[in-house]
Parts: structure tokens; C-alpha cells; sequence
């Protein structure tokens, strides 16, 4: 590799080229217009309760014993787009899972785990504020539940996470977690479960005594159809929505009477804007219609067929029709879509946020394998098994994505804020954990692998199912962990230490995970990668301990080290600090040390310098950053300093990582700014004494 320093750069030459390709670039962006994104996120739906994914196979069969439930309107959707059948919900229970998809990062380094509800979602970019810099529109509608409360933040206002603060324009729907488990907000009927009027805001203002007789399934749908409408084509901007719907969770409740016939723009659910009666199935009897294709059903309930079938228990119809409610709302959403002729420039993701559960808050239990909607799969809510972590997930978007292609490669859900941010023609920001998932969606250029990893804790343990492998019943849950490495699941329940082996499964040919791999004697080199790649990838969080947070980081072997650190520049035309692994290096090089005072440029750029820090032995190492402009550090793939959204110019910014001996991977971005102070100090020291050096003296890259 040729070297440089950055002082002897020949920087007009080198403007010259990056003002044509910045020109070019924008032309390029400009010439397509942004498609609009909708985002459905149902509660609790497991990847068997969609038709495609699993119910229908159930039809097909007719086990008497077994019965299923349909969903038509998600099966045109996964026929006319795409279906994911290895995508993971990014946690095994709604908080978590929500915070890990609107942050772009993973559970281990996302601020909310585990059951931390309500907490509030770190101020730093989300899908609302990129796609708000991207130049879009933004509304969430549904469930939020991580606004703010005081068993984890010091409010010094009130709700300091609320949606508004967020990076959404307009906001409606529960705000409280608790409020979410709730269909009828003013009447409140679901006594078994914090029963009563709960709270539903639009914006600040709490709406819910206008809301007489509203199922919040089609309440949400409604109010997203009025909002799809009045924010398409009336501006040049695209839009963003983030639709959460609070259904089918285990309060089970039943609509008020039948799906609005037509959907669209003149049929389905509409907005009526009256006291009283806001929307137009706001009326009849509150939690009583039951889907007519349910209402009779029957099934061989001890699969014996000389004895009389029996009819389906309540709990049952109620679920299958909840879940048939979803596929008329998301029928009605598309039909507008096509109503409006904006449907092929409109990219619509639906999914799940965790597994299916297994509550009631009726009288009656409910079971999830009366469907299997767990799927092929062992797990439930709560388990990181199969179960209950691969959500039914499909994207459909008529002018860029091919009918009927089914993606069988592993991906995660906080995939999707890099894949917005490329469809709005930007990089992701540099704190995303997450890659584009463009180019598998639509066949161009090649797709990046995901990161697919979750950590979780919770007591009791997963449900004694026949279905379930015999390793799988009963399973004691506590700390868990799941990575994938290409078709192997690593898996980890009840972990006492970091040294704890994985059971490794072959989830492509074993999806009930029944034959534990760990033992054969060619996957010892995937365990040990297993125990230091989750140590690699993650940062410990005070609030969510970890067994393994006090474990070393594991070091690499490099073959010929030399002091020194690569660098490379990019375009800096972007409002955060971009991931650069898919941008044009204007220019790269090395040097001894890192020196952005002395860079001379007329054009502000990205400089990431990328190398290995020597660790001398093992310990507690802190990191404190503080710089003129911006900075990201990551060590391994660990987000160390966070220097970016937000950061007030020359601060200090400190974190700390246990680490091995040896030398550590370490990329650094720096946001050079034309005409200002560019400065970039970071200091790095053995957390038992009080000596810290700075650290672009300490950078070596391997010559080998």
C-alpha cells in the first residue's frame, strides 16, 4: 500500500474529482424519486400464524387434529413481493425488540433490554429522525411504550422519549406499554388484566374519551389511512411510517362487528372525525363478532375420529380472529396504496416483534400450539430459540422487488434502518448494527451478512409442548444468547460464565433443534469463535447485567505488526457520521500517527482510520474522546465512543472495555470541517491507575 501524509495530499486535484462525484451522485438521487415506506410491526404474532409461512400447510394436510387459520390478504402480499423466511425478531419480547429495530443497533448495544418497558429509547438516530434527515415525512401510529419512566431515567420532563422527540412528525396512539395490552381504550373492558379507560394521545393530547367504541386495531388502521392520504403527493417529500399495531397480544379481544366492505380510499375502515363515533366501526357491541369462517369451527380434539369433533374453545376463534382482523387492515392499507396509484413506489414491510404468546387475560388458557404458531420451530415469546425469535416477515414493493421470491439468507430485524437509509440513496450512520438489505431485495449488487445475535434474560421456562424436541420442554430460560454463523444457531440458556459452551444447531436441517452439534470434535474451532465473537460484539449495560460482562476481550493474531494506522476519506455531504463500507474512498494512505490538524482541504470529509491498539495485559481499559467536530470509535465491533448525534464539540466522551492482552481491531471516524478547529483527542489508559496516553500514538497495522 502506498503511503501518505495527510499534510502532502494533493488536495486540488483531489477536490477536483470529489466535486464531480458529488454532483454526479446528487443528479443520480435526485433523477429517482424516494418511494415511500410503510412499516407494520404486529404483537405477538408467531411466524405460524401467517398463511405462507405455516397455516396453509396446515389446510393442505387436514389433520382433523390439527387446526389452522387463514390470512389471505398477507399471502397476495408475500405472493406479489417477497417473504422472509430467516429473518429474526432482534429480542424475544416486545421492549427490547422495538428498541433494537427504531436504533438500528442489536441487544448488545441498544440501551433498552430485557423487560425494561417504558424506558426510554436513547436520544440518538432512529428510524423517525434518519428518514426525518433523509428528507421524509414521518408518522408512528400504535404501540410506542418507550417514552420514558422513572425506574430508569431521571425525567426531568415528562416522557423525554415520547415518539415527537424521536424524529416523527406526528404521533398517535398508547403511549404506556401497560396501555397497549388493552383494544378498547375508553371502555376498558379487560378486567383481568388492568382493566379500565386507558390513555391514547395524539401528539401530547390524550384523545381516548372521543374514542367510544374503538377497536384499536382499526382505530390505528383508520388514522393511517387518513394520514397515508393527506401526506401523498402533496408535497415533493416521500413519506415514512412506523404502523404498531397493539394486536393480536393476549388480551384477545373481538372487534365490534365486521371488516368495513371495499377498503381503500371509498371502502374499509375510515376516519369520520365524531365524538363518539370517530370511526366507521364504531358502533354495535363492543368485543363480540367473531369471523364467520371461525365461528363454527370444529376439530378432532383427541384425535379419534370414530368420537364426534368438538367446537373450537372461545380463546381459539377469538385469536384466529384477531389475526384475520391484521390481514384486512393490511389489505385495506395496500388497497389505498393502489388507490392513490402510489403502491409502486411504495415499499410496505410487514412483520412481528417476538414469538407468539402463551397468556390469556381471560378466564379461558391459551395455548400456542392449539395453531403451532411457533411454526416449524421450538420456542415461544421469551425463548431466543427458533420460536421465538424468526418473525413471518414479508416487504412488498411493486416496482423493485420480483413477485414470489422467497429470502432464505439469515437477516435481522434491525436490518431495516440501513435498508431505508439506502433506499433514501444515504449509508447508514456508523452506530448501526444492522446492513442494507437492498440488494437481496431486489436483486442488485451483492448482499452484505447480517449480524444476527440477541442476548435476553427471563425466569420460568419454555412450555412443555409435544411438539417441542424433548431438550427444548421445560427449558430453564435465565441469561440467554443466540448468534447464527451461516445455517448454525449458536444457543446458550442459563449461562453461569462466558466459558459456558454453546449448543450449536444446524437450524436448516434441524429447525426443531433437536441434535446438539457442540460435541462433535470438528466443531470445537465454531465454539471457541462462538464465546469470543458474542464478547467481540457487544457492550455491557449496568441496567441488564451479564454473566459474561466482567469476561476479557478476546484479542487477533496479526502476523508482522508496525507502528502506524491506515486511513481513507469519503464525501462528507451527509448529517451524521455514514458507515462507509459501501461509499468510494476518495483517497487513502497511512501514517505514523493520527493528525487531522494538519489536514489542508477545501472540502469537508469523513476520515476513518482503521488499525490495532496493543493491550500489554489483561485489564480494564477506558477510552475518552473529545474532538472539535465528530467521532465514532469502534473496537472490534464493539461501539466504544459514541461522539456523533448529539455531541456537543470539544467534550469529553469515556467508556471502558475489558480486553485480552494482545492487539485489538480499533476503526475510527472523524468529520473534517472546512474553515473550523479540527481537532481529535483521544486518550486511552489501564483503569487501575489514573495514567492515560494519547492514542494515535499507540496505532500499529499488520505488514504482512
Amino acid at each position: 500500500m502506498k503511503s501518505y501524509n495527510i499534510k502532502s495530499l494533493p488536495f486540488i486535484l483531489l477536490m477536483a474529482m470529489c466535486t464531480q462525484f458529488s454532483v454526479a451522485q446528487k443528479k443520480a438521487v435526485a433523477s429517482k424519486k424516494q418511494p415511500n415506506i410503510i412499516f407494520i410491526l404486529t404483537d405477538d404474532l408467531g411466524y405460524g400464524d401467517v398463511g405462507v409461512f405455516f397455516q396453509n400447510l396446515r389446510k393442505e394436510k387436514d389433520e382433523r387434529e390439527e387446526p389452522y387459520h387463514l390470512t389471505p390478504m398477507l399471502d397476495k402480499m408475500a405472493k406479489e413481493g417477497a417473504m422472509f423466511t430467516n429473518q429474526y425478531a432482534a429480542a424475544p419480547v416486545c421492549a427490547p425488540s422495538r428498541a433494537s429495530l427504531l436504533s438500528g443497533l442489536s441487544q448488545g448495544h441498544a440501551n433498552v433490554r430485557d423487560n425494561q418497558f417504558d424506558r426510554a429509547l436513547a436520544d440518538n438516530y432512529t428510524l423517525g429522525n434518519v428518514m426525518q434527515l433523509s428528507g421524509y415525512k414521518t408518522a408512528t401510529i400504535g404501540k410506542w411504550g418507550l417514552q420514558g419512566n422513572k425506574k430508569y431515567d431521571v425525567l426531568d420532563e415528562k416522557w423525554p422519549a415520547h415518539p415527537l422527540k424521536r424524529g416523527f412528525d406526528y404521533y398517535m396512539g398508547y403511549i404506556s406499554h401497560g396501555d397497549g395490552h388493552e383494544h378498547y381504550p375508553k371502555e376498558g373492558p379487560s378486567k383481568q388484566h388492568n382493566g379500565g379507560p386507558k390513555k391514547v394521545y395524539e401528539g401530547y393530547k390524550e384523545i381516548s374519551e372521543q374514542l367510544d367504541k374503538c377497536y384499536t386495531g382499526d382505530l390505528f388502521t383508520a388514522v393511517a389511512k387518513k394520514w397515508i392520504v393527506e401526506n401523498s403527493g402533496k408535497t415533493d417529500k416521500p413519506f415514512f411510517m412506523y404502523l404498531a399495531y397493539d394486536t393480536p397480544h393476549a388480551v384477545l379481544e373481538l372487534p365490534t362487528q365486521a371488516y368495513p366492505a371495499g377498503g381503500g380510499l371509498t371502502g374499509g375502515l375510515q376516519w369520520l372525525d365524531k365524538p363518539g363515533h370517530m370511526i366507521n366501526t364504531a358502533s354495535g357491541k363492543i368485543d363480540s363478532w367473531i369471523h364467520p369462517d371461525y365461528i363454527n369451527k370444529t376439530y378432532d380434539n383427541d384425535n379419534n375420529p370414530k368420537t364426534p369433533e368438538v367446537e373450537w374453545p372461545n380463546v381459539y376463534k377469538r385469536y384466529a380472529t384477531a389475526v384475520r382482523r391484521i390481514d384486512d387492515q393490511v389489505g385495506d392499507l395496500l388497497k389505498v396504496l393502489a388507490d392513490l396509484k402510489i403502491d409502486d413506489n411504495t415499499l410496505v414491510v410487514f412483520t412481528s416483534d417476538n414469538g407468539p404468546s402463551i397468556e390469556s387475560y381471560l378466564k379461558e388458557p391459551y395455548r400456542a400450539d392449539f395453531f403451532n404458531s411457533f411454526g416449524p420451530f421450538d420456542g415461544v415469546k421469551r425463548d431466543v430459540l427458533e420460536g421465538g425469535m424468526r418473525m413471518p416477515t414479508i416487504a412488498r414493493w411493486p416496482s423493485k422487488i420480483p413477485a414470489e421470491q422467497v429470502i432464505a439468507k439469515p437477516s435481522m430485524m434491525y436490518d431495516w434502518l440501513p435498508t431505508f437509509t439506502a433506499m433514501a440513496g444515504l449509508p447508514a450512520p456508523a452506530n448501526s448494527d444492522g446492513v442494507s438489505l437492498l440488494p437481496i431485495l431486489t436483486k442488485q449488487g451483492k448482499q452484505d451478512t447480517s449480524l444476527v445475535y440477541s442476548e435476553y434474560f427471563e425466569g420460568g421456562r419454555s412450555p412443555n409442548y409435544e411438539e417441542f424436541a424433548k431438550n427444548n420442554r421445560v427449558k430453564s430460560r435465565k441469561q440467554m444468547q443466540m448468534l447464527r454463523v451461516g445455517d448454525l444457531v449458536g444457543l446458550r440458556y442459563d449461562i453461569k460464565s462466558a466459558s459456558d459452551d454453546f449448543e450449536i444447531y444446524d437450524v436448516t436441517k434441524d429447525p426443531h433443534q433437536t441434535k446438539n452439534l457442540a460435541t462433535s470434535p470438528e466443531m470445537q474451532s465454531l465454539q471457541n469463535y462462538m464465546k469470543e465473537r458474542v464478547l467481540q460484539i457487544r457492550r455491557s449495560d449496568s441496567t441488564a447485567q451479564r454473566p459474561y460482562d466482567t469476561a476479557a476481550i478476546p484479542s487477533v493474531n496479526i502476523v508482522k505488526p508496525q507502528k502506524g494506522v491506515n486511513w481513507e476519506s469519503f464525501e462528507n455531504h451527509y448529517k451524521w457520521l455514514p458507515n462507509v463500507s459501501h461509499l468510494n474512498a476518495v483517497d487513502k494512505g497511512s501514517l505514523k500517527a493520527i493528525d487531522v490538524e494538519s489536514v489542508k482541504s477545501k472540502k469537508d470529509l469523513i476520515y476513518v482510520f482503521e488499525g490495532y491498539i496493543y493491550v500489554p495485559s489483561d485489564g480494564k481499559y477506558n477510552f475518552h474522546v473529545s474532538t472539535s467536530t465528530k467521532a465514532f470509535v469502534r473496537i472490534h465491533n464493539a461501539s466504544v465512543i459514541d461522539a456523533d448525534y448529539g455531541y456537543q464539540a470539544n467534550t469529553t466522551k469515556a467508556n471502558s472495555l475489558i480486553l485480552k492482552s494482545g492487539y485489538h481491531p480499533i476503526k475510527i471516524y472523524y468529520s473534517y470541517k472546512v474553515n473550523s478547529e479540527n481537532k481529535l483527542d483521544i486518550k486511552w489508559g489501564n483503569a487501575s491507575s489514573n495514567k492515560h496516553q494519547t492514542l494515535s500514538n499507540d496505532l500499529f497495522i499488520d505488514k504482512n
